[in-house]
């Protein structure tokens, strides 16, 4: 059995039966929290990119578990420099791990560590596209819409299709339509749209549009979870 679980904003967990895995586990400070980090038990953190809203907790979650944080190279070097195992990768390509075979795709978005004083570059954005257990998820990370879903859809039997809808800094609902109808992913789940007022949208709205197009898009809540059938 495969579930995906809501943990507020773009913070997921990905479970199969022996493994689980978490993306951009930004929790503390998060007013969407479904659990703080310290309940956080995982295999593996995929971030996607070094914006505090991502990057989060992985550093102080990965160093208490040993779990490794996947992702960009060099947002990996600067999670490594704050003493956290990794496994560094690119765009592009992929790595088999215990529970499954992961891939970096494109996202069309920035990625830094900004501090009072000092904003450090960590590498592009990405997405990623997870096999495990059978079942095959797109997380698009923060993004704009770009071509290539569409290619991503035709590489890729997708069951799930995890897509920001929030606007201002990722796709909004009119593209994340448009974005779903390329990738045809058997279903989508939205996200990063409630965590602050600049990016505040309807969900319910937004599974109404793609029911026009007969896409099923299930909302989850934080601390709701879905089934993979």
């Amino acid at each position: 059995m495969i579930k995906l679980t809501a943990l507020g904003h773009a913070c997921f967990m990905l479970e199969t039966d022996d493994h689980s895995l978490i993306f951009d586990p930004w929790l503390s400070g998060n007013p969407e929290a479904a659990v703080s980090p310290d309940e956080v038990n995982v295999d593996a953190l995929l971030v996607s990119h070094g914006h505090s809203d991502h990057l989060g907790d992985a550093i102080d979650i990965a160093t208490r578990l040993g779990a490794p944080i996947v992702g960009p190279y060099e947002l990996c070097m600067y999670c490594m420099r704050h003493g956290a195992d990794v496994i560094p990768m690119h765009i592009g390509g992929g790595h088999d791990f215990d529970f499954g075979h992961v891939k970096l795709t494109l996202a069309l978005h920035g990625s830094a560590v900004i501090h009072d004083d000092l904003i450090e570059y960590t590498g592009p954005a990405c997405g990623f596209v997870v096999n495990a257990g059978g079942r095959t998820v797109y997380y698009a990370g923060d993004t704009g819409i770009f071509g290539d879903m569409a290619l991503i859809g035709e590489m890729n039997d997708l069951d799930v299709a995890i897509l920001p809808i929030g606007d201002n800094f990722t796709m909004g609902p009119d593209d994340a339509v448009k974005a779903a109808e390329m990738l045809g992913a058997s279903e989508v789940v939205p996200m990063h749209y409630s965590a602050f007022d600049v990016i505040e949208q309807d969900p319910d709205a937004f599974a109404d549009r793609l029911a026009e197009h007969d896409i099923e898009c299930i909302v989850l809540k934080p601390g709701e979870q879905m089934e993979l059938s």
